[in-house]
């Protein structure tokens, strides 16, 4: 799995319909923004894994502006999008190999389980509408970006 990580002070989504505009499906205030991508060799275990990372990093500023507090900390949010794209590899060409990324039909139970372990650990979770195109609105606060590999390959 791989995810971008942003501390945000607000974040929504919205379904982008054929004929323009769309409704909003997802939104927070302070917490984070996560795009998520769901490798072909994922698994459950790599869910879980990546969930408690997401809630437990200390990204979030304390009294001394260190940063040293999680979302859970701060009782924030998370906005969970699921972002095949994340697993894009540009090294060859100029055009995204998506290889790496898991089919829909793997991709989207874990997906899925991603966002019901943030929420079995107390983290209230928004969410995009898997496969659908979207649009994703946000203020980055810091500004903080964050890349998770669940491979750690960087």
């Amino acid at each position: 799995m791989r995810a971008v990580i942003q501390r945000v002070s607000r974040a929504s989504v919205r379904v982008k319909e054929t004929t323009g505009g769309g409704s909003t499906v997802g939104e927070i205030g302070a917490g984070l923004l996560v795009l998520l991508s769901v490798g072909k060799n994922d698994a459950a275990d790599t869910v879980v894994y990546m969930a408690d990372k997401v809630a437990t990093l200390r990204i979030f500023e304390d009294a001394d502006g260190k940063m040293n507090r999680s979302v859970i900390d701060i009782g924030g949010g998370v906005l969970a999008v699921s972002q095949f794209t994340l697993h894009g590899d540009v090294r060859k060409g100029r055009r995204p190999s998506f290889l790496d990324a898991a089919p829909p039909e793997i991709a989207e139970p874990l997906y899925q389980q991603f966002i019901a372990e943030l929420r079995g650990m107390g983290v209230p979770v928004a969410c995009g509408v898997f496969r659908a195109t979207m649009e994703v609105e946000l203020v980055n606060d810091g500004p903080v970006t964050i890349l998770l590999d669940s491979l750690r390959q960087f």
